[in-house]
């Protein structure tokens, strides 16, 4: 095909921005048109068709604030809403500079923005939403010098706000220093891993930097959860595809940009595109050749909804009314017999052949089997301690009320090396004893992260889902990430565990594991896209068991705490877990201890059941375990579905 020019359009695309001291920002940055770009190189002078940095982005460095005091109200309304436990510890003459430079903001006075928040800073120069403003007020002078090392400091002083890195990869898109750019932003979106806007930046930061691969990558994985408002980074891969001379891939990428947002401000525009590349192929080479018009659109965030006091009432039933039917929803599951199956052996896992032979997954809080073996989980504990000594010969179990043909395999799960996830709920509703709950976090980890080969992770959600630190074995790391935790704004909790799920199951693994969610939180959910049915089913589907511990104190008799107890129980017995109510925050460290043994005493039996029948039909289980004449409390799911489809003959 001959070579062509074809600039088809400059992007605004609005990416919001939360500081670490409840300050909001939106960046506006242009994306280039795509045609020919690989024949110049973006580390020089020479740039990109339809990309100039230093002419053509328009950083509008529109300032707009959610609160400037310590009560973040409104904070939960913005994306990856996270605030620096160091700013709570500013002075208030350093808090007063600090409001004045950001109504100066807010008004695009930068020089004078500029004035106060670097007196703010030098009354406290750990600071980190000041510095965070200040590299807003220089970006808005076009410093991005003065801007890059503000940010640089803002990410040195706390390097687990997303939006500090998405910051500083903004200034350096502005130095042209794209290599920098997209690792900004890469540290930004692995931090808030389901944040769209961040994704998008992503996107972009790597087209610039032509890592087209990675665009390509980006908008695949964008385009697996749910996205709404991220059609746009099917646009950048797009792009991807037309530098890499692939144009039947990048109208393919447009499309799908119209089918996922075809309302969209860009609709038009990218319809108009399609249409001049379907134009433009039934052309004659030589008019082909011809540069076409540019195309200038603009894409914005919509509104945020208002935080009066009656719409937050509203607000709260509602999210009562639908947590209820969310909960009963993943309750009426355990009676829908939707088959699923999975093979564990696939997953890389030897070691679980017993488990692997059943291609069975729980749903529903049940497993569904299509041969005639099953596979389950179980933990036993005695007064609260783990139960580690157990042989086949010490537990009976029930199977559609008959004992098993045969007992095919057992094993202490106790001697599997540990995966462990943990979600700690950081919104403002359990800001009153989030201390102590960072505190009884730090120690249960300690206690529980013990082998030469356990990993572990946490996540902190409030509006969005943080990764603070990712699998690591070293408690340092760990602890400190739980100690940079602040509350503030809602909770998007089912995401969180929809996520922390699938990055359990997702791991590759050399020898078998246990996998092990736990969810520290008091059940209130009003963020998530994804429902507590959804959550529950990622889990399953990776075979991982979820324990809850609610916060939530029994003095306190409100309907949503009573939900989000209720929540809490259906996530964590629908998954093979348990369920720990302390019932005030001074017994939070009593339950995380006798978590912790739960979690030690974990089996697995392989057995064949007695006549059974491939009907379709719910089998109900029940475990039971007894040595030396003491009875031990079992955890397990409920039963299966004995499916009424043949089996392959690969499962014989």
């Amino acid at each position: 095909m001959a070579n062509r020019k074809l600039s088809l359009f400059c992007l605004l695309l609005s990416l919001p921005f939360v500081s670490s001291f409840s300050l909001a920002q939106v960046m506006t940055i242009p994306s280039s048109g795509f045609g020919n770009i690989g024949s110049h190189d973006m580390g020089t002078s020479s740039m990109p068709v339809g990309l100039d940095l230093t002419s053509s982005m328009q950083m509008t460095n529109n300032f707009y604030g959610m609160m400037t005091n310590m009560q973040n109200r409104g904070l939960g309304e913005a994306s990856s809403a996270s605030i620096s436990k160091l700013d709570l510890k500013a002075p208030w003459k350093a808090r007063r500079e600090y409001d004045k430079g950001y109504h100066l903001l807010m008004k695009k006075d930068f020089q004078g923005a500029i004035e106060h928040l670097s007196k703010a800073i030098e009354l406290y120069p750990q600071f980190v939403a000041a510095h965070n403003a200040l590299g807003s007020a220089y970006l808005g002078l076009e410093q991005n010098d003065q801007a890059s090392a503000e940010f640089s400091k803002a990410v040195a002083l706390d390097d687990h706000l997303p939006n500090s890195h998405l910051n500083l990869g903004i200034a350096e898109l502005g130095l042209k220093h794209y290599s920098a750019a997209e690792e900004s932003f890469k540290h930004a979106s692995s931090i808030a891993p389901l944040d769209v806007s961040l994704q998008s930046s992503l996107a972009y930061g790597q087209f610039v930097n032509k890592d087209y691969s990675g665009v390509i990558a980006t908008a695949q994985k964008v385009h697996g959860r749910k996205h709404e408002g991220g059609a746009i980074v099917h646009y950048f891969a797009a792009g991807a595809w037309e530098a890499q001379n692939n144009r039947l891939a990048a109208q393919r990428e447009l499309g799908t940009l119209l089918r996922e947002d075809p309302k969209s401000q860009v609709a038009a525009q990218v319809r108009q595109i399609l249409q001049q590349l379907k134009t433009e192929q039934n052309m004659p080479a030589a008019v082909n050749e011809q540069a076409a018009e540019p195309v200038t659109f603009e894409f914005e965030k919509k509104d945020q909804p208002t935080s009066e006091e009656a719409t937050r009432q509203a607000q709260a039933i509602l999210e009562g009314l639908r947590e209820k039917n969310q909960i009963a929803e993943a309750e009426a599951a355990e009676g829908q017999p939707e088959e699923v199956s999975t093979a564990t052996e696939a997953k890389g896992e030897p070691g679980r052949a017993a488990a692997s032979k059943t291609s069975s997954i729980a749903s529903g809080g049940v497993l569904r089997t299509r041969v005639d073996e099953v596979a389950i989980f179980f933990a036993a504990t005695d007064h609260g301690r783990s139960v580690t000594d157990l042989t086949a010969a010490d537990i009976g179990i029930r199977d559609d009320q008959k004992a098993p043909g045969a007992i095919l395999g057992f094993r202490n799960e106790a001697e599997l090396p540990l995966r462990l996830g943990l979600v700690i709920d950081t919104s403002d509703s359990v800001s009153s004893r989030f201390s102590f709950e960072q505190a009884a976090a730090t120690r249960f980890l300690k206690t529980t992260v013990t082998g030469k080969d356990d990993l572990a992770f946490v996540i902190g959600v409030n509006n969005s889902v943080l990764l603070v630190q990712d699998f690591t074995a070293e408690q340092s790391e760990l602890s400190h990430a739980i100690g940079e935790l602040v509350p503030s704004g809602g909770t998007a909790l089912w995401d969180a565990v929809a996520f922390a799920a699938d990055k359990l199951a997702s791991r590759p693994e050399l020898t078998a594991v246990a996998r092990i969610l736990v969810v520290i939180s008091d059940g209130e959910n009003n963020s998530s896209s994804a429902t507590l049915k959804e959550a529950i089913e990622h889990a399953q589907h990776g075979e991982v068991a979820i324990y809850t511990v609610s916060t939530r104190d029994y003095g306190i008799e409100e309907p949503a705490a009573l939900i989000g107890d209720h929540a809490l129980r259906t996530l964590s017995e629908l998954t093979g877990g348990a369920a720990f109510s302390p019932g005030s925050i001074r017994r939070l460290n009593g339950s995380l201890a006798d978590l912790q043994e739960v979690i030690r005493g974990r089996y697995l039996v392989a057995y064949k059941p007695a006549s059974f029948q491939r009907d379709g039909r719910y089998r109900a289980i029940e475990i039971k375990a007894e040595k030396d004449g003491r009875k031990f409390r079992v955890y397990a799911r409920k039963g299966y579905y004995a499916s009424d489809a043949q089996p392959h003959s690969t499962d014989r």
